[in-house]
């Protein structure tokens, strides 16, 4: 389309760069997240990531930008939306927009995040070092493009800003199932009429077996999954490893659908007790090693389901974490794990409960596939709006 034009970046942004200096009052301290744009540490972090010493931090206005110098090809690069100046680290690069009458900022934030310009951003940066290569604001501002007419950056800007709406309106309905999915988990999994017995009498709890070298081969290599393996309620199984484990180590340390496994220590608190259910994923056998401990129904006194959301709830209240040892570095011992007090219904009732709480966490996990799936809707909007292969009503 001969309406849309040939532009290089430096015609929308000039370096910046001013420094915070010596100051008075502690100014707000800024990140730059390459999902969600700028944030404010303390909100984004759990603890103090910046410097105690802030002169050096560069100042970010309103409307302002920036990018990561060596992480922008990630998508780092966004624009000031929260309303208020704040500081940011050295390791960014601040910019001053000066496109008015070219293009709109809020076209340009949806531009300079697309995949064609992250790909533009990785064959323009400088070093050898994948994760460590940078790209100067000399190169970013030589970065081709093409801009329509305002009028079409309009109406892209507001296509693209009612899907975003509807990802919106979904993440918050999840946001707000999945907190009435944990309080009623916490309060059916802790029915105050079920007896209370130890961990160890309503579930086989088994720890893992660690791995040296000499097991990387042998006649019985076998996949077996790890810490890095679970996630909250998921497993990625993108990654898993294989080891030698004998047949007998596989009777016992093998896997078997409705198991659940648990991460038994972790030098994030967040990590610690984190668990998911093996639901047979993979073609058996498969095992498990020490970072993880391993939750088996016991025929007859408990079932697979209850054990998962028990397993969820000891991990959201923080119960798993209580009984962690440790400084730095969390671990829970099997001796602590089999003494946790366990409310535990009849048999027919943990199956009711867990009944109830699959029923919910279906709707959870279906709000949450629908959001995903706009997403995807989204990128492939925005790539065709982009580089023209769809066209938009003005």
């Amino acid at each position: 389309m001969s309406d849309w034009q040939q532009i290089v970046l430096g015609q929308l942004f000039s370096v910046d760069n001013s420094k915070l200096g010596a100051h008075a009052d502690e100014p707000t301290v800024m990140s730059l997240s390459k999902y969600n744009g700028f944030v404010r540490s303390d909100d984004y972090f759990d603890k103090r990531i910046a410097s105690e010493k802030l002169d050096g931090y560069k100042t970010v206005e309103p409307g302002g930008w920036a990018y990561s110098t060596i992480h922008i090809d990630e998508g780092s690069i966004a624009r000031n939306n929260l309303g208020e100046t704040g500081v940011i680290s050295p390791m960014y690069t601040t910019l001053r927009w000066r496109g008015d009458g070219a293009a709109l900022p809020e076209y340009a934030e949806l531009m300079v995040r697309s995949p064609r310009m992250l790909a533009e951003y990785a064959n323009n940066a400088q070093g050898s070092v994948n994760r460590r290569r940078s790209l100067p604001f000399k190169a970013f501002s030589t970065i081709p493009t093409t801009l329509p007419p305002l009028s079409t950056q309009e109406r892209i800007v507001k296509v693209i800003g009612a899907v975003d709406d509807q990802i919106t309106a979904l993440d918050a309905e999840t946001d707000a199932l999945h907190g009435v999915l944990r309080r009623l988990r916490a309060e059916l999994v802790n029915d105050q009429a079920a007896p209370t017995v130890r961990a160890d009498e309503a579930f086989e709890i088994t720890m893992g077996r660690q791995r040296a070298p000499k097991y990387a081969t042998g006649p019985y290599m076998t996949p077996y999954l790890r810490s890095a393996n679970v996630g909250y309620g998921t497993l990625n199984l993108a990654d898993v490893l294989e080891m030698n484990f004998d047949p007998i180590e596989r009777e016992v340390f093998g896997l078997v659908p409705g198991d659940v496994l648990v991460s038994e220590g972790s030098a994030s608190h967040s990590a610690v007790g984190m668990p998911a259910m093996w639901r047979g994923e993979l073609p058996e056998p498969i095992c498990f090693q020490k970072t993880l401990m391993r939750y088996r129904a016991i025929e007859g006194v408990s079932v697979p389901a209850f054990v998962n959301h028990w397993c969820l709830w000891a991990y959201e209240s923080g119960t798993f974490l209580d009984i962690a040892g440790g400084t730095n570095i969390k671990h829970i011992t099997a001796m602590r794990a089999v003494r946790m007090p366990v409310r535990l219904p009849a048999v027919a009732d943990q199956a009711r409960i867990a009944s109830e709480l699959d029923a919910l966490s279906e709707v959870v996990a279906s709000t949450q596939a629908e959001a995903n799936r706009l997403r995807s809707v989204r990128a492939g909007l925005l790539a065709g709006l982009l580089d023209q292969s769809i066209t938009i009503d003005v």
